[in-house]
């Protein structure tokens, strides 16, 4: 799907590249052995490393490194074996020592890539130009006090990766489908939990107009981004920006800028530094990191299954439409949930009730998979019960609120509420002639060409068996009955 702004002097498109923070899951940080769970109170999880006491030397964290290393194969991307850290200089109240600890030219994993599914069925490449680890600040807090900020160093010293994306996005749609793809892609592999509420996964926003065929003109970046939201308004309202500046005679200058979810615009913080501002140099205090490619062969053979190849699995094997499969594979728990819901039975009918009735009972009970009242064995019994005749459709549904509202089995549902489903001819033939006896007008229309209401003598059937009736054989009956 394009996008594209319409423009005084002509069609303007959006050139996109997304440099997306993910906070490493390891239980200790970058440099120290500080832990690094989320939510603890302030300034309890600092080491003298982190507060960048003197004399305090970095040791680097070898799960860090291989978190690294898992994520960058799970982009397709090259593993550089030898990397180096280096100091970036600025100054600010959160970072105590002054630089943060990063990698600049020589990064541990190269270019990759991630395919990214659009709405329309379509699906585009995107590149992945590099990922780095680094350090992460402090956070200031500035509503604590209305004359003070204080600092919070929990956060600091943790392991992030980089992930620096090509400028290959041309549509808010598309930065949407990438940040929830990779999200998916480091869910999978274990590596971040890219809860973008909590601040372990968020996104700086580089933006530029052209119009077509032209080179690229000047970009922009909006910092700090912590929703796949706030981050498709985001460039929504930086490319209208630039194109009115660019429109109305004035150049674009390149910036950091904050995007205002209220005004929904982004307003400007400070002027773009570029690389020879921040002095980098190879931190003297660490090493060059050497992996051992059989190391790195290990890692990859532990790998987890991948959203792509799951998708193109459930396609395959579950025969699957692509869309619901991709909808399954989404999270590595529903994923599992429906292998087991399907496991010996029809999985199409499995994957209709979790992207519906599930789903939707989730949504309105504000539950989760892992906090599901309805595990997947019981929804597995209830499509067996159905399967197998002892309920009907409409008595399923019933049965399902029913275990959802009480996180009851639903064979014992059935049998405590006498839901079994009526296949008895004797007890079906006396309701139709019931309910014919009880419509003669219905019956003479319908005989006199009205075959519509057959319908209606199907519903007056089954609501008058409570619907427990087999439809199947409420059919049979009504059409012998009628056609007599």
């Amino acid at each position: 799907m394009s996008y594209t702004i319409e423009g005084a002097t002509g069609i303007w498109e959006i050139v996109c590249g997304l440099e997306v923070h993910a906070q490493v899951i390891s239980r200790s940080k970058l440099f120290s052995g500080a832990a690094t769970d989320f939510g603890s109170a302030p300034n309890t999880q600092v080491s003298f490393v982190d507060a960048a006491f003197p004399g305090m030397l970095p040791v680097l964290n070898e799960e860090c490194v291989a978190q690294a290393v898992r994520t960058g194969l799970g982009l397709n991307a090259q593993i550089n074996l030898t990397s180096r850290f280096d100091r970036k200089n600025y100054f600010y109240a959160d970072l105590p020592s002054g630089y943060q600890i990063s990698q600049f030219a020589h990064p541990i994993v190269g270019r990759g890539e991630v395919e990214i599914e659009l709405a329309d069925g379509s699906t585009r490449q995107i590149g992945v130009t590099r990922l780095h680890l680094e350090q992460d600040a402090g956070k200031s807090l500035h509503d604590q006090d209305p004359a003070r900020s204080f600092i919070d160093f929990n956060r600091c010293g943790v392991a992030l990766m980089e992930i620096v994306s090509e400028p290959d996005i041309r549509t808010p749609e598309e930065a949407g489908a990438y940040l929830r793809k990779l999200r998916t892609v480091l869910r999978y592999l274990g590596t971040c939990d890219g809860n973008m509420d909590e601040g372990s996964m968020r996104a700086d926003v580089n933006v530029s107009v052209r119009h077509a065929g032209e080179a690229f003109r000047t970009r922009c970046e909006v910092k700090n981004v912590n929703s796949i939201r706030f981050v498709m308004l985001a460039i929504e309202a930086e490319a209208r920006r630039q194109v009115e500046v660019w429109e109305s005679g004035g150049e674009v200058v390149q910036e950091t800028r904050l995007f205002d979810p209220a005004r929904q615009a982004t307003r400007s913080m400070r002027s773009k530094e570029d690389a020879h501002d921040y002095r980098y140099f190879p931190d003297p205090d660490l090493l060059p990191l050497v992996l051992d490619q059989g190391w790195v062969e290990g890692l990859r053979a532990g790998l987890p299954e991948l959203p792509d190849a799951k998708r193109a699995r459930f396609v395959r094997d579950y025969k699957l439409p692509a869309y619901d499969a991709g909808v399954l594979v989404a999270e590595q728990s529903t994923a599992d949930f429906f292998e087991t819901v399907a496991r010996g039975r029809d999985a199409r009918l499995a994957a209709n009730w979790i992207t519906g009735d599930f789903f939707a009972a989730l949504n309105r009970t504000g539950r989760t998979i892992e906090t599901s009242p309805v595990p997947a064995g019981d929804l597995g019994a209830l499509l067996d019960l159905l399967g197998d005749g002892t309920i009907n459709g409409r008595i399923a549904k019933e049965v399902f609120e029913a275990m959802v509202e009480t996180g009851a089995a639903p064979g014992e549902i059935v049998e405590r509420r006498g839901l079994r489903q009526v296949t008895d001819t004797g007890a079906i033939d006396a309701a139709v002639d019931a309910v014919l006896a009880a419509n003669p007008d219905k019956l003479a229309e319908y005989r006199g060409g009205k075959d519509k209401l057959f319908g209606f003598f199907v519903g007056q059937v089954m609501k008058a068996m409570e619907g427990k009736g087999n439809p199947g054989l409420v059919n049979e009956a009504l059409r012998g009955r009628l056609a007599s």
